[in-house]
């Protein structure tokens, strides 16, 4: 602050000024006197140049705070790390009033402090930084500015990152909850951005500062399906609210938020609601260390680098309206390629090919699009390569509508292959070459146990690491999901696998390869129910299904077509047994159902492409057996 600023400040000359501060001043009016002196003493004008020694230290640090949207933990760190390094923090508030910042800059610049931290009320306030680099003196800036070098939170992109989240859980009504602080601005942007980067459109009046019950409202319509939140007080007061109409989160809308790990007091719903903790503490201590490498190195800040990940997913979920039961199918895919000739090969003789075909395969990947035809969502879990393969196979994935967010590539292995030998009886044989499949993982299941939320059934099989068929069957279990165990390549399962098995559905080798000890399939069977199995279902080719569990057993009819490739016709019955189980039919029904699936696929060449849609299965059953539709 110099004479001409005081002068300006005063209404007065700059002579004026001088022949007041220097008691020559008897031709002044005692008024203009008096208005002087306040001026000079509230803006602590001193003659700089004549009185203040930049080479001097203090050993002080001015912090210039603004209590709207500082007086926090961060405010602590700074002062705790200074105290540390042997600094004298000097504090003061300028309490959103441009004049007191003004006079608490010219403060700190009397008082010759090593550095300032400073906290601008606005972008306007830095007009005043003439003030502090006049003396050279290290600073500083807090929050965001367009011109100058400045450390913040990084709030836009944590906004970003918090409406990002709810979008790739096929959020589109996205409300942005906002407190009055500054920080408020920085999280519009960050949420406007990501909205418009995923061609979602911005309305304003997803913007929301206050909370009352039109907002239960507004969920119950449909009108809001998930809401992030720059502030937890405000997440805690939407979860409570949203109770009072009995809505639960994430089952009716989902809630992301930022939380301060500093703040103890609601430690409690830590574990209720999605947060990415932001340490204000550490920030501060980050603070203060940069101004002092300034004053000690002349050495630049860097910027804050701030974690951006979910502590837990406890209230994120996929929107109400496509939460109606799913199917979770983990297991293999593999580019199968379709070898054709009139008689399988056997040894010590040539065989000839008539034909071949490569499609995408797999039996995870089979089951997958055989549910999604017959009318469900699905999401499947499984591992490719990063190869030409596996694009082919997210492609056919995507057109059946499938949720490929489970899937992993592996950038170390080839996707896996499968050589499918057909001989025109229809019947076949399969060797396999997993390659990625072996990388599918029990870190990868727990790495997606949020697609087991909302699931209605489980579909896995061993053609993956058995360790991985574990971890997803106990999953299932724990969040109350029925699983559907497939044994393909697989001469033991542990007994830990049986007992979390609700339908185990082999094929007669498969079932003689489990349970080499017994001689009937009625035998293998009871063994079986012995060790936890709830359905055993076993499917006999031409001679049907045979099905055991503790009420029952029973032998099915096979249902009648003519075989073209009997390849892939499990995955077609599995993924029929499940769509309709899921559908609240019996176990009987969607057996006899799933029959007439399977003989749809083994009518036609390959797997994916004869697998039948919803539309033409019912169709040929109500012709041909009508009162199998109806619901017991």
């Amino acid at each position: 602050m110099n004479i001409r600023d005081i002068a300006k400040l005063a209404g007065v000359s700059v002579s004026t000024v001088s022949k007041i501060v220097n008691k020559k001043d008897a031709s002044i009016s005692n008024e203009t006197r008096e208005r002087v002196l306040k001026i000079v003493h509230e803006y602590n004008y001193t003659p700089y140049s004549a009185t203040i020694n930049s080479a001097t230290t203090t050993g002080s640090i001015g912090i210039l705070i603004n209590s709207s949207n500082y007086v926090d933990q961060a405010l602590n760190g700074v002062i705790d790390f200074a105290q540390q390094k042997g600094y004298s923090p000097i504090v003061f508030n300028s309490l959103d009033d441009p004049k007191q910042e003004l006079k608490n800059i010219t403060a700190l610049c009397t008082k010759q402090v090593d550095g300032i931290i400073w906290d601008p009320i606005n972008e306007s306030s830095l007009k005043n930084l003439k003030h502090i680099e006049t003396l050279g003196i290290p600073l500083v800036l807090i929050g965001h500015s367009e011109e100058y070098t400045s450390l913040s939170i990084p709030y836009e992109e944590l906004s970003y990152f918090l409406t990002k989240q709810l979008i790739e859980k096929k959020h589109k009504k996205i409300a942005c909850i906002i407190g009055e602080d500054k920080t408020k601005e920085a999280l519009i942007s960050g949420y406007k951005q990501a909205l418009f980067d995923h061609n979602l459109k911005f309305n304003e009046s997803m913007i929301i500062h206050s909370l009352d019950n039109s907002i239960n409202d507004a969920i119950i319509e449909k009108e809001i399906s998930g809401f992030i939140s720059g502030d937890f007080f405000k997440s805690i007061e939407l979860y409570n609210l949203t109770m009072q109409s009995s809505l639960e989160c994430p089952k009716d809308y989902s809630l992301l938020s930022l939380r301060d790990v500093t703040d103890e007091k609601y430690k409690n719903y830590r574990d209720k609601l999605s947060t990415v903790p932001i340490d204000k503490n550490t920030f501060g201590k980050y603070v203060c260390q940069s101004l002092i490498d300034i004053i000690t190195k002349a050495q630049e800040p860097k910027l804050y680098h701030q974690e951006m990940a979910l502590e837990n997913v406890q209230s994120i979920g996929f929107p109400a309206e496509n939460q109606r039961p799913t199917i979770l199918v983990v297991g293999s895919m593999n580019m199968d390629t379709y070898l054709y000739s009139s008689n399988l090969p056997h040894n010590g003789s040539t065989n000839f090919l008539s034909n071949l075909s490569k499609r995408p395969g797999g039996k995870g990947l089979n089951q997958a699009i055989g549910t999604a035809k017959l009318g469900h969502q699905v999401r499947l879990i499984g591992c490719v390569g990063a190869d030409s393969n596996s694009n082919t196979m997210f492609q056919e994935l995507k057109k059946n509508g499938i949720n490929t967010e489970g899937i992993s590539r592996s950038e170390d292995i080839e996707t896996g292959q499968a050589y499918i030998f057909v001989e025109s009886s229809g019947d076949s044989m399969i060797s396999i070459l997993p390659g990625a499949n072996t990388e599918l993982s029990p870190t990868t299941i727990k790495e997606n146990h949020d697609l087991f939320s909302n699931v209605g059934f489980c579909l896995v099989q061993t053609e993956v690491p058995i360790e991985t068929v574990e971890a997803t069957c106990l999953l299932a279990k724990e969040k109350g999901v029925k699983t559907i165990l497939k044994p393909a390549a697989s001469k033991k399962i542990p007994d830990s696998l049986l007992s979390k098995t609700d339908y185990f559905v082999p094929n007669e080798d498969e079932l003689s390869a489990v349970c080499p000890d017994f001689n009937t399939i009625e035998e293998k069977a009871e063994h079986l129910i012995s060790k936890g199995v709830n359905n055993v279902i076993v499917t006999l080719g031409k001679q049907g299904v045979f099905l055991k569990n503790k009420e029952k057993e029973k032998y099915f009819p096979a249902a009648d077509f003519s075989a073209v490739d009997s390849t892939g016709a499990s995955d077609a019955f599995i993924s029929a047994l499940s769509a309709y189980l899921l559908r609240d039919y019996c176990l009987e029904k969607a057996i006899q159902i799933a029959t007439y699936a399977a003989g749809f696929l083994v009518s036609r060449d390959g797997v994916t492409n004869a697998l039948v849609d919803r539309t033409t299965l019912e169709s040929f059953i109500a012709k041909n057996d009508p009162n199998l539709l109806l619901k017991d």
